[in-house]
């Protein structure tokens, strides 16, 4: 049965009869700030809501639009300079792609079987789970490839031996489909839902020098890697210099205390668009209490080096997944980067699963 709740407090979800339950999930991986807004948010959502609480984006810019946009182009590397602020992640995927078809003229996209990128008709097409079987009728452009860390088989010994591998696939793949008429690889840097992976290193390097050498869009899909939660900025920054050329990005940009998703995009393709529509605009986008909120929101993230506290944070994870693991039967394996953990489960210590799909 869901919980019936009534208030929230720091890390903890407080129901009707004052039971305080640990969110372990962070909500939907996304309370990067916990469950109590800092002062940060709630003076900057009240200022918003005294000076200018809506105007339609199509037809303006606001201040704290401006300021947000700067403060993105500051926090992120390279020249991801220009963003549109959809209300979703979902929004915010939908968008990119669209944008990579526009530019490149090309339709197909290519995603991982390990991956989920949102709830829209486009982006459940996107996605490699089992959750985009309902939604695939109707969806054409979509290719789906396997991921480094596949379930039943290894891609080799070694992770340099997996990526060489993966890639070398990832290549003849782009090469059945005619790299031609592919806009798009879409990843997430560091698996979300589907098993919080990390890419063995030079992976993500591996698929820039692909998509640079065939004219590909690489977009970073960070709705759940993004803002700190890796103990990075951004997951792709643990790929030493990789840049990609549109970021999405949702859940932390604002700790969720208001519905909000963010498109980056490096400067080429920014300009390009200042003279060629896109075609993404809706009654919410740019909404200023909510660009507000998380313009307030980075600002205490600044203030007090969230992103420092998640990566130094990650050794407690471990400790304590490594804790889990020697204590419980049921833990296979666990995985953390910053403060993005999960484990598998399994039925005993020989590996029985615990239930076993129709």
């Amino acid at each position: 049965a869901a919980l019936w709740l009534e208030r929230g407090e720091g890390v903890y979800m407080i129901d009707a009869d004052g039971k305080r339950y640990m969110d372990m999930n962070s909500g939907a991986m996304c309370l990067h700030l916990g469950h109590t807004p800092p002062p940060e948010v709630l003076d900057a959502v009240r200022e918003q809501l005294d000076t200018l609480a809506y105007c339609y984006p199509g037809v303006s810019v606001t201040p704290v639009r401006a300021r947000l946009s700067a403060l993105l182009a500051d926090i992120l590397p390279g020249d991801i300079d220009a963003f549109l602020f959809p209300s979703t992640g979902a929004e915010a995927n939908e968008a990119a792609v669209r944008i990579a078809r526009l530019y490149t003229g090309r339709h197909k996209v290519l995603t991982r079987y390990r991956s989920y990128h949102g709830a829209t008709a486009t982006t459940l097409a996107m996605t490699g789970d089992l959750r985009r079987w309902p939604a695939e009728h109707g969806a054409h452009g979509h290719v789906h490839f396997m991921d480094p860390w596949p379930y039943s088989f290894r891609w080799g010994e070694s992770a340099d031996e997996v990526a060489h591998n993966n890639l070398a696939y990832v290549r003849e793949l782009l090469d059945a489909e005619g790299p031609h008429t592919v806009a798009a690889i879409v990843v997430e840097p560091v698996t979300g839902t589907n098993g919080l992976i990390r890419p063995p290193p030079g992976y993500l390097r591996g698929l820039r020098e692909l998509c640079d050498e065939h004219g590909i869009m690489l977009i970073c899909d960070e709705v759940m890697n993004g803002f700190g939660r890796t103990g990075r900025w951004f997951g792709f920054e643990h790929s030493d210099g990789v840049i990609p050329d549109i970021v999405t990005g949702a859940k932390g940009i604002n700790g969720a205390f208001l519905p909000l998703g963010m498109v980056g995009l490096r400067a080429p393709i920014a300009e390009h668009f200042r003279t060629h529509a896109i075609g993404v605009g809706s009654t919410y986008n740019s909404h200023p209490v909510v660009l507000a909120s998380a313009y307030g929101a980075l600002r205490h993230m600044l203030k007090n080096d969230v992103v420092g506290h998640a990566q130094r944070m990650e050794s407690v994870m471990v400790d304590g997944f490594n804790t889990l693991l020697e204590r419980h039967a049921s833990v296979k394996q666990a995985r953390v980067i910053g403060m993005f953990g999960g484990f598998d489960v399994q039925k005993n210590r020989r590996g029985g699963v615990v239930a076993q799909g129709e």
